[in-house]
């Protein structure tokens, strides 16, 4: 599939040229990008047009009404095309006192480089220019199949207008594969190939009982927010982990067997979680191998819960207000959509019509790829060549990405991943970092696969 003495060029460039694409990923993490609060947007949008345009590809910067998306494209010698999806945006840094560094002044440091994006995504991102660059030098300055680049402002706050995007440039994006953000090794090395992501629906939900907090000496006859939410949320989800809300698990499309296979032929995480986590005892009380499977399973998840006085030592007030924020993973058929209607149904039917339910970001529809596709057998078969372990393939994991906004309206288009990450990346946390090793080794694997997408269609035809 790949031609030895150009996978030796491939690697010997990308051995060669290790530090200044470390130095790039340094030089794209000094720019703040953080889409929760508009900081520094613009600039890094324009700082990732630049790095493309440097490389020859043809850059377009959309608008959209939120943040830019870039767009860029280079022809291959063949007629088929591979789309690369990142995103520029990241986290916000906070809470920025547990940073051993700071998080917009990058640091290479144990082998790793440290700031925020590091790893989601920029880090990731540079591997891939590594890996063109390294594929091209290979090929005497040609790529054997197109590359189109799709970089999105807004995927760490749901990416809300992404879908409507490729519906509006369906010819722009068209191409016979993808290769998503994320992906990289297991805690034993493994290289581990993602077929699936579940979808998201986030909303807050707020409930009001008087104009202002008072004195919680009137608690025997003042309404309290806090109370009222609590019960509120305590509808939505019973002591036994099921969803309560009518028609919630309706359209759950169950694991298939082969699903079940590829879950069961992965390792069993159980004592690594615990250690890693501290955790006691898990959902359900799951153990062993279950805990792979359940990832099949909708969630209802509390992300927050704000009343009150929220400072150091006593306040003693009766909340006027109180909040929550909750996010629901969703499975394959289900809808954010329709998910929604049945929240805002089901808090009506228990009598919660006081409490207010607005969705916050945008929603994420589940995605899928088969596993038989070519495309994910020459991602696990390449995996296994650059980290010498066998690929494992996980057909759904726990996060949300908007990979069905592309999937389905370019033709049913297989998506993998092929990344930079493990186990400990401290992603969306403080001291987020990437090592230099998977670095490495994730543009290894890219631009191995980016050489064997050419020929792909005529092995299997």
């Amino acid at each position: 599939m790949v031609m030895e003495n150009t996978t030796q060029r491939i690697d010997a460039f990308l051995q060669a040229n290790l530090d200044d694409y470390i130095a790039e990923t340094a030089q794209l993490c000094a720019q703040p990008s953080v889409s929760a609060k508009g900081e520094g947007i613009e600039e890094c949008a324009d700082l990732v047009a630049k790095l493309l345009e440097q490389r020859g590809f043809c850059v377009q910067k959309f608008a959209t009404p939120g943040n830019p998306v870039i767009v860029a494209h280079a022809e291959g010698q063949s007629e088929r095309t591979l789309l690369f999806y990142n995103h520029y945006d990241v986290q916000p840094p906070e809470p920025l006192e547990l940073w051993t560094s700071l998080p917009f002044e990058p640091t290479v440091r144990d082998g790793a480089l440290y700031a925020r994006g590091a790893a989601d995504d920029k880090g990731e991102f540079i591997a891939r220019l590594a890996a063109v660059d390294a594929v091209r030098a290979a090929h005497n300055g040609t790529l054997p199949c197109g590359v189109t680049f799709v970089v999105d402002g807004e995927e760490e706050i749901g990416s809300p207008n992404i879908a409507q995007f490729v519906q509006e440039h369906l010819n722009l994006l068209k191409c016979q594969g993808a290769i998503w953000e994320a992906g990289g090794i297991d805690p034993d090395g493994h290289p581990m190939l993602l077929l699936g992501v579940r979808g998201i629906l986030y909303i807050e939900l707020s409930v009001k009982t008087m104009k202002r907090d008072e004195h919680s000496g009137k608690a025997h006859i003042l309404p309290n927010a806090a109370w009222r939410l609590l019960r509120a949320l305590d509808s939505l989800k019973g002591p036994d982990e099921r969803v309560r809300i009518p028609g919630f698990y309706d359209q759950v499309k169950p694991p298939s067997e082969i699903d079940i296979e590829l879950l069961d032929a992965l390792p069993d995480y159980e004592q690594f979680i615990r250690t890693k986590l501290g955790v006691r005892e898990f959902v359900r009380g799951r153990t062993g191998k279950d805990l792979n499977r359940a990832v099949f399973e909708p969630t209802c998840n509390i992300d927050s819960i704000t009343a009150g006085y929220q400072g150091e030592g006593p306040k003693t007030v009766i909340p006027a207000k109180a909040t929550a924020k909750l996010d629901f993973r969703l499975v394959p058929n289900q809808d954010p959509d329709d998910v929604f209607a049945k929240v805002r149904a089901h808090l009506d039917d228990q009598g919660f019509t006081d409490v207010r339910v607005t969705r916050l970001g945008g929603a994420m529809w589940p995605a899928k790829t088969s596993s038989d596709d070519p495309l994910v057998k020459l991602t696990a078969c390449t995996g296994e060549q650059v980290y010498s372990q066998p690929s494992l393939i996980s057909p759904m994991i726990g996060p949300s990405s908007p990979i069905y906004a592309f999937a389905y309206p370019l033709g049913g288009i297989p998506v993998v991943t092929a990344g930079v990450g493990y186990f400990d990346n401290c992603g969306h946390a403080p001291n987020e970092h990437v090592r230099i090793k998977d670095f490495h080794n994730g543009a290894r694997h890219i631009a191995r696969i980016l050489d064997g997408f050419a020929v792909l269609s005529h092995e299997t035809e």
